[in-house]
């Protein structure tokens, strides 16, 4: 058999399990990274851009477009190069801080010093478990990368700083899409903390094509209708994870863990498919799961029960 490519740190090897298959990567169905399983197809709407690439990036617009869809004052927003690069501009900026280890390892990373008496960052919903935080709960920062997808909502809309990430909610990861969004009860705090976030940027950090492309790829967003469609699709996910004793935890996002799936990468990869290992969440013989479409639940199907019979 084929062996199998190590995971990745953060997910997204379908690539790399393709050329470990010696298949084209369009051939593997790569649940290790969580995206909106219903959102249309982003090419047809980015390709109408590709002009852009001839002129260097203006994101004003797609500023203005982006704070429009989710009603708030421009000021408050800073467009950036995916959750990736709004998570090291934020964690850079404060300097110190914390998040659960079984969490989003990049606040870890950026963050130059641990200090569990400083600002705290976490993922809502949580990753990997899928939960949504309790209203109650307060952190510094909110990562909410997969909130809409579990709510419908654009944003919790508290007192925190919000980092996210477009190329989750529009499945176009290789786009580089995210936002810094600053608390709204402080607008001059919240200014300023944009101003401070832009000068640590790289000037034309979000590229032309996705600056361009991101006002056309917002008419297409349906938030309550994703939202609906993605938890009846989880809903079926579940049931066939259950079948197959891979004891699926409750999840509100757009992905399950998994919490005895032993192996279960490297199980499932030799037949197309291939979910997240969660050791580097500090959680061994678990996997998270994305929510995949209605074909991607059936090819999931077929590569859990070929894999059972080659078990044995």
């Amino acid at each position: 058999m084929t062996p199998v490519p190590a995971a990745g740190a953060h997910g997204g090897d379908g690539a790399r399990v393709a050329a470990a298959l010696g298949v084209d990567p369009s051939a593997v169905l790569d649940l290790s990274a969580s995206f909106n399983p219903v959102a249309p197809d982003p090419s047809e709407v980015v390709a109408k851009h590709v002009d852009a690439i001839g002129r260097y990036p203006d994101a004003g617009p797609a500023t203005e477009a982006l704070a429009a869809a989710m009603d708030v004052d421009p000021g408050r927003l800073l467009l950036t190069n995916g959750g990736a690069e709004a998570i090291a501009l934020v964690a850079t900026e404060l300097g110190r801080g914390w998040a659960d280890h079984c969490d989003f390892a990049l606040y870890r990373r950026h963050l130059r010093r641990l200090d569990p008496r400083g600002p705290r960052f976490r993922s809502n919903p949580h990753n990997p478990t899928g939960r949504l935080a309790a209203p109650g709960d307060e952190v510094d920062v909110w990562d909410e990368a997969f909130y809409p997808l579990a709510t419908g909502l654009w944003t919790r809309g508290d007192s925190a700083v919000v980092v996210g990430s477009l190329t989750k909610l529009f499945a176009c990861p290789g786009l580089r899409l995210g936002y810094v969004l600053a608390p709204p009860t402080a607008t001059t705090t919240g200014g300023a903390l944009i101003e401070k976030l832009a000068f640590r940027q790289p000037r034309w950090s979000v590229n032309g094509l996705a600056s361009s492309a991101l006002p056309d790829l917002l008419s297409t967003a349906d938030l309550g209708g994703w939202a609906t469609a993605v938890a009846e699709l989880r809903d079926s996910l579940v049931r066939l994870l259950d079948a197959h004793g891979l004891d699926p935890q409750p999840s509100d996002a757009n992905y399950v863990l998994c919490a005895r799936a032993p192996r279960l990468r490297e199980r499932l990869a030799p037949h197309g498919v291939v979910v997240r290992d969660c050791a580097s969440f500090g959680l061994p013989d678990h996997a998270r799961v994305a929510v995949p479409d209605g074909k991607g639940l059936a090819r999931l199907q077929t590569a859990l029960e070929e894999a059972a019979c080659a078990a044995g």
